[in-house]
């Protein structure tokens, strides 16, 4: 019992952290989340979940890492932008999150954008819709790992009452 309360609070501290990840660019959320529930599910002598929903669940979440990544590229591709556009949302989102949390991170992700295209993209003729791309971009890779953490979060708090 003490072992399954010890794995609850670990577990929801990691699921918790999996939130911040979403946002924090540097922190893999969606894979903290799947952590979580690993840690309940070993806690749970792994009868809480099946075998068949932690692969399905352990595959969205490095999947929405993954395209976390993918997607900023491709839209800031399809909107004109270059690297430094990207690189400039990256900047961007982990100043605004230092300086200004939590909204920073996405006024960060723009102005980041911006200003990477404006200084250092100079043959693009159209810096504003780079930026809005790649900010587009940003966003969605968020959001897909925001709705992933929330569902690996529901298995999670829906099995707790079966561990006490």
């Amino acid at each position: 019992m003490i072992t399954d309360i010890i794995a609850i609070l670990l577990g929801s501290i990691v699921v918790l952290l999996g939130f911040i990840g979403c946002i924090v660019p540097v922190i893999p959320g969606p894979l903290l989340s799947f952590s979580g529930l690993i840690i309940l599910s070993i806690a749970g002598g792994f009868t809480l979940y099946s075998p068949g929903l932690l692969i399905i669940l352990g595959i969205a979440a490095a999947a929405s890492q993954f395209l976390d990544n993918i997607f900023p590229v491709l839209a800031s591709k399809r909107a004109g932008a270059g690297k430094a556009g990207v690189w400039g949302s990256v900047s961007g989102m982990i100043v605004g999150m230092i300086f200004f949390p939590p909204l920073g991170v996405i006024i960060g992700a723009f102005l980041g954008a911006l200003a990477g295209e404006v200084l250092f993209n100079r043959e693009n003729k159209d810096p504003l819709k780079a930026a809005l791309g790649v900010f587009t971009g940003t966003l969605l890779g968020i959001v897909l790992k925001l709705i992933v953490c929330g569902i690996i979060a529901g298995f999670f708090i829906s099995s707790i009452g079966k561990m006490l």
